[in-house]
């Protein structure tokens, strides 16, 4: 499987946040619940255990994602839909939907992913989504969010809500048809694929653990040997970026807000809208900044301000006008 491009990834994932609006899905909710009056057999009538609680073994296709693993979810997705699971423990609705979903994806055959996450562990997902009801589910394909269900759902209907997701993804997302030929020849194994770079793959889990400064080391390591490697560097600029963000204290905005002549405060403003998928806003605040100060003060904020466009990919129409502006503000 090819590696995505981490900023293309990057911008996807930080797209996420306020991208999906959930709260039409209440209606739909309550009608799944009332279509689903009878537990499916396997999953009891209580709440189910998040994480599935199958006696089959553990799949490559069901799995357990939190706060730091949800960007390998979101790469994941550039090449087979991934279906988000936010469920809780106590949510005697989850405990219905979960074994659906479950069997369903061990059936797939990598044709799409089932990506399960406690909300009570991991609440800033939810937040992300704007989840109102658990448990909630949400596709996800080439890293946007395109469908989206609240409510118990029959194993039927979720057959069929699938089904018409891979139809209408077959010739977009190339990992579906190469899981769906393997799947005929060796039903129940995951799709083969390139081998992994253990380089990339050391990094990546280190970035993935939180452990930024190993994962800046790795990727460092690799450019220092192949100083032309645009992967690493895109993925160099994202950890720096996430570590920076993670960082930043709550009230960021508003000391930078109240100190308009604070260029770490504006900084790290920037840093936290970014974060939070104000974009434009984190853009603007920089170019306004430039326009500002000057000297060493213009430098850093210039630097700062290009960094964040390499999170992006080149053609984003957002890192286009900011690009523009800067220029306007530097000449």
């Amino acid at each position: 499987m090819t590696r995505p491009d981490p900023r293309k990834t990057a911008a996807l994932s930080a797209a996420l946040s306020g991208a999906v609006d959930l709260g039409a899905l209440k209606a739909r909710a309550d009608a799944a619940r009332q279509r689903a009056t009878t537990p499916p057999p396997s999953s009891g009538t209580g709440p189910g255990p998040v994480g599935g609680g199958s006696d089959a073994g553990p799949s490559p296709w069901v799995l357990d994602v939190t706060e730091a693993t949800f960007q390998s979810v979101v790469e994941r997705s550039l090449d087979v839909p991934v279906v988000v699971e936010l469920t809780a423990s106590w949510s005697p609705e989850a405990g219905q939907l979960s074994p659906v979903l479950e069997r369903a994806a061990r059936a797939s055959g990598g044709t799409w992913l089932l990506a399960r996450v406690d909300l009570d562990a991991s609440p800033r997902i939810g937040q992300v989504f704007g989840v109102q009801s658990v448990p909630t589910v949400v596709a996800i394909a080439g890293g946007q969010p395109i469908d989206a269900f609240a409510g118990p759902l029959p194993e039927a209907e979720f057959g069929q809500w699938i089904t018409r997701l891979l139809d209408a993804l077959r010739d977009r997302l190339p990992g579906i048809k190469a899981a769906e030929a393997n799947h005929a020849g060796q039903p129940g194994e995951e799709p083969a694929g390139e081998p992994e770079d253990p380089r990339f793959t050391a990094a990546e889990e280190a970035f993935e653990q939180g452990d930024f400064a190993a994962a800046e080391a790795a990727y460092e390591a690799i450019l220092a040997a192949e100083p032309a490697n645009a992967e690493a560097k895109a993925a160099l600029a994202q950890v720096r970026f996430t570590a920076r963000a993670e960082a930043v204290p709550a009230d960021a905005i508003t000391k930078a807000d109240a100190n308009p002549e604070d260029v770490d405060a504006q900084l790290a403003a920037a840093d936290l809208e970014l974060a939070t998928n104000d974009v434009d806003q984190a853009f603007k605040r920089l170019v306004d900044t430039v326009r500002r100060v000057y000297g060493e003060d213009r430098d850093r904020v210039r630097e700062h301000l290009v960094g964040l466009f390499e999170l992006f990919p080149p053609d984003d129409d957002r890192v286009a006008k900011a690009r523009r502006n800067l220029a306007s503000a530097l000449f």
